[in-house]
């Protein structure tokens, strides 16, 4: 029987320039998760799973700069990954000063979170990734794919970056921003709901859609295809469980292809879903962070020793 919700405190902490809308749920004493949300949306695209986890466990959540209730700031400079970085690390300074977090991204999220996992792995104790491959082991998984242009090989890239259509509309100047400001949210929302089965709730999608949508083509902006062209020798040895939906029409499942060799310690979760699986099957998705959150170990940060890693289940090239 899954524990009662527990109500939610919100407070702003201070990020890299920006001021964060911080969102914390359950007992602080407990082991911390920290949910962190994609593109388009705010902290509200957890509510189901947070709702889910907070019986159980101290519960943090927080609109990342250029959403929600935190700042805009301008420019795509504002939104590369060292800042992102800096705003993720103030979070866990604020609210688990003391002990590694469970880390679990969504779509940008995701994207960020395995920047994180990669570039400070002392700092949590599990990693659950949703939607949001590492932007570096995309780079080499395109590569690795053109270099031997097997009719395999080719329809899956080709695959991968038609589902990526948008990343490079996202370039353009100015025409992303003017049609999220025409009134993007209300077809989006509608194509959410027929076809992915996500209805919308209070919250989600967010009221602030059209200014979120407008300034956060400032992540694609300032990331994407500088680490897609030059990708960089990205691992880590953070206990991560990859949930992969099936029915993503943005990031494709065999995405996974190669992973394990970069992340020795990898499980594996296929889902018949779409990308916004948080929102559509909250209770599986809560279920696989608590079993991995359990088998992973939550301590203070200077604490070390080796963890048995887990072979994934699936990998499917």
């Amino acid at each position: 029987m899954t524990p009662p919700a527990s109500p939610v405190t919100r407070r702003r902490i201070r990020g890299d320039g920006v001021d964060l809308a911080v969102y914390e749920q359950g007992d602080r004493s407990r082991p911390t998760v920290l949910l962190v949300h994609g593109y388009p949306d705010t902290h509200a695209v957890w509510d189901e799973v947070a709702e889910r986890l907070s019986g159980r466990f101290h519960v943090v959540r927080y609109d990342v700069r250029g959403a929600g209730a935190s700042s805009r700031p301008f420019g795509r400079k504002r939104y590369t990954f060292g800042y992102l970085m800096a705003d993720l690390q103030a979070v866990m300074d604020a609210t688990a000063p003391d002990r590694k977090v469970h880390l679990v991204g969504h779509d940008w999220g995701s994207i960020q979170a395995w920047e994180a996992a990669c570039t400070m792995p002392d700092r949590f104790a599990s990693f659950t990734s949703i939607s949001g491959p590492c932007l570096d082991h995309v780079g080499h998984w395109m590569r690795r794919r053109l270099a031997r242009p097997t009719p395999s090989n080719l329809r899956r890239a080709a695959g991968q970056a038609a589902r990526s259509w948008y990343i490079y509309f996202f370039q353009t100047p100015l025409l992303p921003e003017l049609m999220w400001r025409a009134g993007l949210s209300r077809p989006f929302a509608r194509a959410l709901e027929l076809g992915e089965g996500v209805p919308p709730r209070p919250g989600h999608p967010a009221a602030t859609m059209a200014r979120d949508g407008a300034s956060g083509v400032g992540l694609y902006r300032a990331n994407m295809l500088r680490r897609l062209r030059g990708p960089l020798d990205r691992r880590t040895d953070v206990p991560v469980q990859v949930i992969v939906p099936t029915r993503d029409l943005f990031v494709s499942p065999h995405l996974v292809g190669g992973l394990a060799a970069r992340v020795p310690n990898l499980s594996i979760r296929p889902v018949k879903a779409g990308h916004w699986v948080p929102r559509s099957h909250p209770d599986e998705v809560a279920g696989w962070i608590t079993e991995h959150m359990t088998g992973a170990r939550s301590g203070p940060l200077d604490a070390t020793g080796p963890r048995a890693p887990r072979r994934a289940p699936l990998d499917v090239g």
